[in-house]
C-alpha cells in the first residue's frame, strides 16, 4: 500500500478578481523508499501542491476538494480531516519539508542546536541530552562538523551548510516522508552535485520516501524513480524518468526537454516554449496548453482532457494528440528529446 495517496486534490486562492486554481484535481500515489519529482515551470503549482499536502498553506488558500490519504504503517487517514495536535505530530514525525530559502528558514537570532533543541521539544522530545545526541547523529550523517555547526548562527554558515543542517532538522524525528522544495536552488555547481549525493546516501541509509519539487530537470532525473509533470495546477504527464526524458507524450514535456542546456550538440538548439501560461482565474476553453502547443486541433478546444494511457507501461499523458506526439519525436528511443529535436 502506498505510504501517500492524493485523490482529486484542488486548491485555490481567494483573490479580489476572484479564486486564483492553483492546483486541480491532482492525483498521485507515493511508495515507501521513492522518489518522486514534480516539475514545472514557475506558477504551476508545484510549491503550493507540496505545502498543501502537510496543510501549511497560507490563510488565502483553501483545499475545495480531494483527499490526502497518509499510512503510518498501522492505519491510513486522511490528513485533511487531523486536529490542531495531530497534525502538528503529522508534520515532522510523519511528513518533513525541506524549504526552498534555507537562510528564510532558520530563526536569525538563535544558533542550529537551539533551533533543534526547540524543534525536538515541540514534538514530544522532552529529554535535552536525547535531542542532543540524535542532533549530532543527524549531523555527521549529512556530513558536518557537530562542534563547529551547533554552536554557530545560520548566518555564520555557507550556503550548502545551511541546506544540509535543514534536511538533518527534516530528519530529526525520522519520518516516513521528505517534501524537498527546490533543495539546489542558488547554490553553486559543486555544492548542488554534494546535495544530489547526499540525499541519494540518505534515502539508501534510511529508507524514507521523497517528493523531490524542481523546475531543473538534470537533478530531477539523477533523484527520481517517477515524475509528474505539472502545467497551469494540472499533472499532464505521469511517467517513469526514462519515459519522461525518452519517450515524452505532452507537448508541454517536450517543450521543458527542449529548453534544457546540453553539454554537446549544435548550438542554438535550446528553444523555450513560446508564450505564456494561462490566467488560473479566468482558465482557457478546453485544453490550458492549447495556447501554447505545436500540435494543436480544433478538437483540444472541447475539453481539458484527462490523464490517458499512452504506449509505454505505467505512463499518462493529458493529450489527445500523444500519438502525434510520439509520432514526431521518432522511435529513436536511445536518444534524449532534446537531441532529437534539435
Amino acid at each position: 500500500m502506498p505510504v501517500l495517496s492524493v485523490r482529486d486534490l484542488s486548491i485555490d486562492y481567494r483573490t479580489r478578481r476572484g479564486p486564483v486554481h492553483a492546483v486541480r484535481d491532482v492525483t498521485f500515489d507515493l511508495e515507501q523508499g521513492e522518489t518522486l519529482a514534480v516539475i514545472g515551470e514557475s506558477g504551476s503549482g508545484k510549491t503550493t501542491l507540496a505545502v498543501g499536502l502537510i496543510r501549511l498553506s497560507p490563510r488565502s488558500a483553501r483545499v475545495t476538494k480531494g483527499e490526502i490519504r497518509y499510512d503510518d504503517g498501522k492505519r491510513a487517514f486522511d490528513v485533511l480531516s487531523l486536529d490542531t495536535e495531530r497534525l502538528r505530530r503529522f508534520r515532522w514525525a510523519d511528513c518533513a519539508m525541506v524549504f526552498q530559502a534555507a537562510l528564510s528558514a532558520f530563526n536569525p537570532v538563535i544558533t542550529i542546536w537551539e533551533q533543534f533543541l526547540d524543534t525536538g521539544r515541540a514534538h514530544g522530545m522532552g529529554d535535552k541530552h536525547k535531542v542532543h545526541d540524535r542532533t549530532r547523529e543527524l549531523l555527521d550523517l549529512v556530513h558536518l562538523d557537530p562542534n563547529r555547526v551547533l554552536r554557530a548562527y545560520p548566518h555564520e554558515l555557507s550556503g550548502g551548510m545551511r541546506q544540509r543542517v535543514l534536511i538533518a532538522m527534516a530528519l530529526l524525528l525520522d519520518p516516513r516522508i521528505i517534501i524537498l522544495d527546490e533543495p539546489t536552488t542558488a547554490l553553486d555547481i559543486l555544492t548542488q552535485r554534494a546535495i544530489i549525493d547526499l540525499l541519494r546516501e540518505l534515502r539508501g541509509k534510511l529508507g524514507f520516501a521523497t517528493i523531490f519539487i524542481s523546475h531543473d530537470l538534470s537533478i530531477a532525473a539523477e533523484l527520481a524513480d517517477r515524475m509528474l509533470t505539472m502545467y497551469a495546477g494540472r499533472i499532464v504527464e505521469r511517467a517513469t524518468v526514462e519515459d519522461l526524458f525518452y519517450r515524452p507524450r505532452h507537448p508541454y514535456s517536450v517543450g521543458l526537454m527542449r529548453a534544457v542546456p546540453r553539454v554537446s550538440g549544435a548550438l542554438g538548439s535550446v528553444a523555450s516554449i513560446p508564450g505564456s501560461p494561462p490566467d488560473l482565474i479566468r482558465l482557457p476553453r478546453g485544453c490550458s496548453y492549447y495556447p501554447r502547443c505545436p500540435f494543436h486541433v480544433d478538437e483540444c478546444l472541447q475539453q481539458d482532457p484527462p490523464l490517458l494511457r499512452v504506449d509505454t507501461p505505467d505512463h499518462e499523458a493529458a493529450c489527445i494528440r500523444w500519438e502525434t506526439v510520439a509520432a514526431a519525436l521518432g522511435s529513436d528511443a536511445e536518444a534524449p528529446v532534446a537531441e532529437k529535436l534539435a
